[in-house]
């Protein structure tokens, strides 16, 4: 039964559940359980970048901003992987296709580097 929980009723997104063939329910759930970490991610991120702010820790002022800003940027971001990559990596599984790499995982990566970098670097020069 494609892209239907019972008869009638239609799943959300079409777009995923319209294609192709159900997967082995332990290919998808592991695909939850990741978009689930996606989310996790996104929490500390923002909390880590709201924390600098709120907690006034003793970091060069406008390099603690810069990062705060930077950090609670990139957990906006990490919902947006999460559901694109949930869906991609859904919709691959149900039409049989090689899984898609992480569209925005790279700029994470490297943001969240970029963070630690100005992190340091107000702790050195305050």
């Amino acid at each position: 039964m494609t892209g239907t929980d019972a008869p009638g009723r239609a799943r959300f997104p079409r777009s995923v559940f319209g294609v192709g063939d159900e997967p082995d329910p332990r290919f998808s759930l592991a695909n939850e359980r990741t978009f689930l970490a996606w989310i996790r991610t996104s929490l500390a991120l923002s909390a880590a970048g709201v924390a600098l702010e709120a907690l006034d820790v003793p970091v060069a002022g406008g390099l603690r901003l810069a990062c705060a800003v930077l950090l609670v940027c990139l957990g906006a971001l990490a919902p947006v992987q999460a559901w694109w990559g949930w869906a991609a990596t859904e919709r691959a599984m149900r039409c049989h296709r090689p899984l898609p790499s992480p569209l925005l995982s790279p700029l994470i990566a490297v943001g969240t580097l970029l963070a630690g970098v100005l992190l340091l670097l107000g702790l050195l020069l305050r």
